[in-house]
């Protein structure tokens, strides 16, 4: 008798230890066996623009490195918002990732009335691919040739100074309406509806100003037809470098670049995430990766989810208090 419960003592314990070490070893398991089928990358914009020629880039890129295709899919629609829920509410296996920027991570929660999801809640970083240089430019004969003189212009009484962006909630909008109560300038906003517009108005003179990104400016810079104010990146860009930041011009503190990076669901395993984050930092430290995402005035920006993380919640924050300041909605 004391034979048999002995028997049956040692074949539990031994089938606890067994199920302890699996659940320790289970975080091991799903890194090294995963991916073992296609990725589908979600980018919420129309084929063609900046974030989308970033996103297949790197996914170009990253599925070299972990053998399995990344398929692209474009899920356009209010501003990012569409794709960005297919994603949150996706199966949490990282089968499914979007690629997320600044407008629609932390604009949008303070300028849409509904929300078809909570992006600091629902979607967690994988990583940072960038920073997207913004860019102020200037009609060739307009008369403020630098940032100083362009806020000291709006400020003279009767004068309109107008700038361009594309369009209303856009992270240039919000940029400038930042810039306009940080120092008392009184810049007009006129959205368009794409920047493509706006960069033919201001080259034509109907438009003085107008703030995109570097990488839509550069050729008009280049060819003279624009006339470049400063940059509102930390350091100048790598393809203008003789333009000043807003900083250089006497803004103090003054940061409002945009952003591009690579979020999951949320309950995407932690393994899987952290495989995620140090294959696209591999991505992004190649010589080659770096070069090719500054033609799209990309600054790439290698690091930690949690670092990511902390700069989403501080931008969050920081934009909700402008837009709640200038009233801003979404159209």
């Amino acid at each position: 008798m004391l034979e048999k419960f002995m028997k049956t003592a040692l074949r539990t314990a031994l089938s606890f230890l067994g199920l302890t070490l699996i659940a320790a070893a289970s975080p091991v398991l799903a890194q090294s066996t995963y991916p073992t089928k296609p990725i589908r990358l979600i980018v919420p914009f129309a084929p063609g623009g900046v974030t989308d020629t970033s996103g297949r880039l790197i996914a170009e890129q990253l599925s070299r490195r972990i053998g399995q295709s990344i398929i692209v899919e474009n899920k356009a629609g209010a501003s990012g918002n569409i794709g960005a829920a297919m994603v949150a509410n996706s199966e949490p296996d990282g089968y499914t990732l979007v690629l997320g920027f600044d407008g629609t991570i932390v604009i949008n929660p303070h300028v849409f009335t509904s929300m078809p999801l909570d992006t600091l809640k629902d979607l967690t970083p994988i990583g940072k691919i960038g920073e997207t240089i913004l860019i102020l430019l200037a009609y060739p004969k307009f008369e403020a040739q630098t940032l100083q003189e362009v806020i000291d212009l709006s400020k003279q009484p009767g004068k309109v100074i107008n700038f361009g962006s594309s369009g209303v909630a856009s992270p240039q909008h919000i940029a400038v309406e930042l810039l306009n109560q940080r120092t008392g300038s009184k810049l007009v906003h006129v959205p368009y509806k794409g920047g493509g517009q706006a960069m033919i108005d201001v080259q034509a003179g109907v438009i003085p100003l107008v703030f995109t990104a570097v990488a839509g400016g550069l050729p008009h810079v280049k060819s003279g037809r624009l006339k470049a104010i400063a940059v509102s990146s930390e350091k100048r860009a790598s393809s203008l470098p003789d333009v000043p930041t807003f900083i250089e011009s006497g803004i103090k503190d003054f940061v409002a670049s945009g952003w591009v990076g690579i979020f999951a669901p949320t309950k995407v395993p932690r393994p899987v995430i952290d495989y995620l984050n140090k294959e696209l930092n591999a991505v992004l430290s190649a010589p080659e990766v770096i070069a090719r995402l500054n033609t799209l005035g990309i600054e790439a920006s290698p690091g930690t989810p949690e670092k990511f993380s902390q700069e989403i919640a501080a931008d969050f924050k920081r934009y909700g208090d402008v837009i709640k300041a200038a009233g801003i909605k979404a159209e």
